[in-house]
This record gives structure tokens, sequence and C-alpha cells, in this order.
């Protein structure tokens, strides 16, 4: 191929800068420009005429051996590679990258002396070559134990691209190896900021964490790690193991209790109701919560099972299901799961043909209506519980990043219990085909999540199909188009909609708690409304119990009359001010006052209420009359 142009306007035109220097410095920049690779063309200046010759099928052909013992290298088929690449540098040893593939095949087969003899070929005929810097700091690093010469050759490299994030981490490395953790830091840092998605770099600093005893940063990281890379490699195996020693270590050694417990106290302010946690090994899940409003009682109840692995994360679950109430009820939004006998004479309709079947095989009727009714229940917990899941888990680890390691250890376990429950032959011989896959769907949406929030992806080993792969993506998809903007109840519109998608709306119903409750009371409530229409003769224990404390107190007190003055100002003070201000005030006097108020002191403040100065009495004073006032049900829980 012959390129020929004349010395005129029109070549400095198409190639500007190339003018000055004379006919040698044109010579040289024009071949620059029309190199392929390794391949320089023949450049001739005469008579004011330049001309190119280009052997393109020489170059071609090159090109084309190269390419194929790259793909070779690819393959492991480094015999193969190797012949061509001699092939390849006998004819042009002047193409750095020929001898840098040689020395890395080499080094790949373990003859790291012969790779280094390469890679300084590759170096001689190009010193900026930064592959080749790289792989001679890593055989001075990792094979020779050399690390002042591999440093020097990981710093030549971070001369030539100073954004090599790759060279930034394996300075990273060594300077770690030598315990020189804070220079080490400085490097990684910085090959963050240039790719904050390379695995390696944040492997590197969860290593660097954990010897410094910061396990929830080196968990952090070695998350990052995981969810970063796309590979199986070793350092994923490595990560994966280092994840669960670490999230191990974090569980043993934390304080889960006291973070689900100082968030109990938080949610029984916002709620104004007295929560309890009670230990109990009988229960079938690991953890639940029993809403005091739908058991007639006073306080809400969280069960647990104290053996269970990280169990403190289901507890702050079910408080976090708490909360999503809360704020429901705050917007009188908030809906009951609930199912009738109706309901459950449906499913069995639609499953008769399967519950047959376990009769035909001589399983007695009575424990396969119970094994029909341990569907039902199993099927409709799904179904209310996967979506607003969802949403509880993303909360506890955008909120609650203290609780993650317990969050990975314990979803990992449910999921991995969920996959035994629809993939174990001896469950799913027995259940309907329809129900499994249906509850399969429910729990690749919790399995989906999962690989989201910590890089492990267990979705196949559900073994879904395509139908119900795509069906729960599609479900998943509309959980994160509501996560981050979801407003209060929206979880309820989820519920029903996936219930429909699959067909088991009929099979319990979402409804207002104030139904719930005209339901559940009509005929008491028609009784006590007959009988004592003003609620004059109401005989609640709780009332007079407390009434019967404050006597007695009084009896052997005294009426203190500055308390009786203070209590008529605090009366005066909230006259007209709106229920929910004086909520706001309570609160925040019972806050500040989590360390006790002293009756000695008379400087305390409240910010809702600027224009005072509190003594102690005073300020207990008004501490008792806004809860009366705002908060009256939880006014024996302050003691």
């Amino acid at each position: 191929m012959t390129i020929t142009f004349e010395i005129d306007d029109f070549l400095y035109n198409i190639f500007p800068g190339i003018a000055g220097g004379g006919t040698h410095a044109l010579a040289a920049k024009l071949a620059d420009y029309y190199s392929i690779g390794p391949h320089k063309p023949a450049v001739s200046i005469v008579d004011n005429k330049v001309t190119i010759e280009i052997d393109l099928p020489a170059v071609l052909q090159q090109e084309s051996q190269f390419k194929k013992a790259v793909a070779l290298c690819e393959k492991g088929k480094y015999t193969e590679a190797k012949k061509l690449l001699s092939e390849l540098i006998q004819k042009n040893p002047s193409f750095s990258e020929y001898h840098r593939i040689y020395g890395q095949i080499l080094s790949d087969e373990g003859d790291q002396e012969e790779a280094v003899n390469s890679l300084i070929d590759a170096l001689r005929w190009n010193p900026e070559n930064g592959y080749a810097l790289i792989m001679m700091g890593n055989i001075y690093a990792k094979f020779k134990k050399d690390i002042p010469t591999a440093m020097s050759f990981y710093d030549k490299a971070l001369k030539v691209n100073p954004s090599d994030y790759i060279v930034s981490t394996n300075i990273g490395s060594l300077l770690h190896q030598q315990g020189r953790s804070e220079e080490a830091k400085k490097y990684l840092r910085k090959a963050l900021d240039i790719n904050p998605a390379y695995p390696n770099t944040h492997a590197l600093m969860s290593l660097i964490a954990e010897a410094e005893g910061d396990l929830s940063s080196a968990f952090y990281s070695v998350i990052e790690s995981i969810k970063l890379n796309k590979s199986k490699d070793a350092l994923v195996q490595n990560s994966l193991k280092n994840a669960f020693d670490l999230a191990g270590r974090i569980v043993q050694e934390g304080n889960g209790k006291q973070i689900v417990k100082g968030f109990l106290h938080k949610l029984e302010f916002e709620g104004g109701r007295e929560i309890e946690t009670i230990e109990d090994s009988s229960i079938t899940s690991a953890a639940k919560i029993e809403f005091a409003e739908y058991y007639g009682r006073e306080k809400h109840t969280i069960k647990f099972k104290p053996d269970y692995p990280a169990v403190e994360h289901l507890m702050m679950h079910e408080l976090l299901h708490l909360a999503l109430v809360i704020e429901a009820r705050a917007e009188d939004a908030n809906l009951v799961f609930t199912s009738t006998q109706e309901h459950r004479s449906a499913f069995l309709k639609s499953i008769s043909f399967p519950l047959q079947k376990l009769r035909d095989k001589g399983i007695s009727a009575p424990a396969a209506d119970q094994y029909a009714a341990g569907l039902f229940d199993g099927l409709n917990l799904q179904a209310y519980n996967a979506p607003i899941d969802l949403f509880i888990e993303n909360r506890m680890h955008r909120d609650h990043a203290e609780l993650r390691a317990y969050q990975f250890l314990s979803l990992y376990a449910l999921i991995r219990q969920g996959v035994k429950a629809v993939t174990d032959p001896k469950i799913t011989a027995l259940s309907p085909k329809n129900i499994v896959s249906k509850s399969k769907i429910y729990s690749l949406t919790g399995a989906m999540q999962f690989k989201d929030l910590y890089g492990i992806d267990l979705v196949q080993e559900f073994k879904p199909d395509t139908m119900e792969l795509k069906q729960a993506k599609d479900f998943y998809n509309e959980y994160l188009e509501a996560k981050d903007a979801k407003k209060p109840a929206q979880e309820y519109e989820l519920v029903l909609h996936w219930a429909e998608e699959l067909k088991l709306d009929g099979y319990f119903e979402l409804i207002h708690e104030r139904e719930l409750q005209k339901r559940t009371h009509t005929d008491e409530l028609l009784e006590s409304i007959t009988q004592d229409p003003y609620d004059l003769d109401s005989k609640d224990p709780y009332k007079q119990r407390e009434m019967e404390r404050f006597q007695k107190s009084q009896e052997s007190a005294g009426v203190n009359m500055a308390v009786v003055m203070f209590m008529v100002d605090a009366l005066q003070y909230f006259d007209g001010i709106p229920k929910e201000e004086i909520k706001k005030i309570a609160f925040e006097i019972a806050m500040r006052g989590t360390q006790g108020y002293s009756p000695a002191q008379k400087d305390y403040r409240i910010h809702s209420i600027p224009d005072k100065t509190f003594s102690g009495f005073h300020i207990l004073a008004y501490y008792y009359v806004s809860w009366m006032i705002a908060i009256p049900e939880m006014v024996p829980q302050l003691h």
C-alpha cells in the first residue's frame, strides 16, 4: 500500500503540527502516524513529495497472529500461544507486547526467572509498558519477596500512568505487608478515588481494618469486594470466608441486644405503648411480634428464640414492622391481614386433588387435613410478609448499619431454609406443584434483595424455571420503584397486587384495623352501650390499680402543695394548645430526662418551652401533666 502527498498547505492542513524541523522530522512524524502496532512504514521524501510505503499483508498477518496468540492464552493453551509468539518475536523483536505476553505465560507456568527475562526485553523496547512494569513488580513481590525492587517497578508504573488503580492497590498491599498500614491506606484510598469498583482494593481495606481491630469497617469493605466482584476467582472465595468469619465475630462480641433495646424505647415513645421482649423456644419462627391491640393486652410483645443465630436481627425486624404500622396509623391507613373459614375452605377446595392423592397413599385424613392447614397458613404468611419484609430489610440495612453483620448471617440462614422448602424432594414430592411454585416466587424476591445488599447470589439455588424467575423479577422491580420514596401503608399495595398476580387474593383479606375492631367487638360493644351509654360504670382494673397506688402514696407522704401549684401552672400553660403539640413537648421532656431530674436543680430548660426555666419539681410537674393530657395510657411506665 502506497500513500503519496505533495508537501504543501494541504498536507499541513490535514496534519496540523507537523510543520517545522526539516524533512527528517517530517518523515519521522509521518512514520509514527502510519505505524500499525510494531510495524513502521517506509517514508521517503524526494522533490517536495513524500511517499509512505506500508507492507499491509505483513501487518495484517502479524496482527492476526498476535490476536490468535492472546486468544490461546485466555483459553490456557500456553504451548500453542508460545509457539506463535516466538515466531512473531523473530519477525519483529522491537514490539514490546510480544515479549510482555510471552513473559506473562512463563510466569503463569511457574518459570519466574525466564518470565523476568522476557519482561526485561519488553521494557528494553518500551520502558513505559505499564503491564510489563506491573508484572515485574508482582513477580518480585510475590515470588522473590524482594519488596524494594517490586516497589521500584510499581513506582515507575505509577509515574507512567498516575491513574492506574491496580498499581496503587498493589503498592498498598506491599506497604501493608511491611506493617506500614497508614501509608498503605493512602494508596488504597487513591485507588478507590480512581476506580471505586475495583474489588481487590476493598478486600485489602478489609484486611487492614481487621488487623486494626475495626471489625465493622472490615466487614463493610469485604462485602463491597464481594458485591463488586463479577468473577468466581479465589478472591471471591476468600472474601466470602472472611465475611462469614467477621460477621460471626461481630455478633459474638457485639452489642446487638443494646441496639435493639434502644430502638425499642424509641418506638415506645412514638407509638405510645410499652413493648416487652420474651424468650420463647416454643414459637415456630425465630421471632414474632404480637400487637397488643389484637391480643387484648396493654403491651406489644416480641417473642424470640434465644439460641437462634443473630436473633437480634429478627427482633429488630419485628420492631421495624411495628414502626411501619405506627407510620400507617398516623395516616389512619393501617390495614390488618385476616382470613376466615371461608378463605380456608376455598384454599382446601383448590388443592382437593393433591389432598386426595395423599390419602390414597395411606396418609390419614386428620394428618392430611393438618398438612393442608399448614400449607394454607404458610402461604398466607408469605403473601403478607414477603413484600413487607423487603421494605423492612432495606430500612434496617440503611438506618442500622451496626446490625448488618447480624442481618447478613440471619438472612443467609433464612434463605437457605427457603431453598430447602421448595427444592428438597422429600418436601416437594408431597406438596402441590402450584403451591411450591408460588412459594418459590415469593422467596426469590428475598434472595434478589440479599444479592443487592451483600453480593451473594443464591437465586439459582431455588432452581426457578423461566416463568418463576420472570415473575419474581417483576415483583422485585416493583419493590425497587417504591422503596426510596415509600409512603405510609404503601407496602399493603404490593401485598395485594402480588397476591392478585399469583391468584392468592381469595385466601385472605386486608381490612382497616378499625373495621377489624368492629368485627371483633360488635357484641360486646352493643351490650356496653345498652348498659352504660356514658361509660360511668367502667371497671377498668388497670385504672383502678393506678388510682389505688396513687392514693396509698399520698396517705404516707401528704400532698406537696408546691407540686400542686406547679401542676396548676402546667394545666394553665397547656390550655388551648393542640394535643399533638403537647405530645411533642411531653416527648422532649421525657428524652431530656432519660438520666433523671433532680428536685434540687433549678435551671432546667426545654426547647419547646423557650420562655421558662424550671426547677426539678417544676419540670416533673410539667412532665406528668403533659403525658396525662397527651398520652395518658403511657403514664404508668414513667414511674
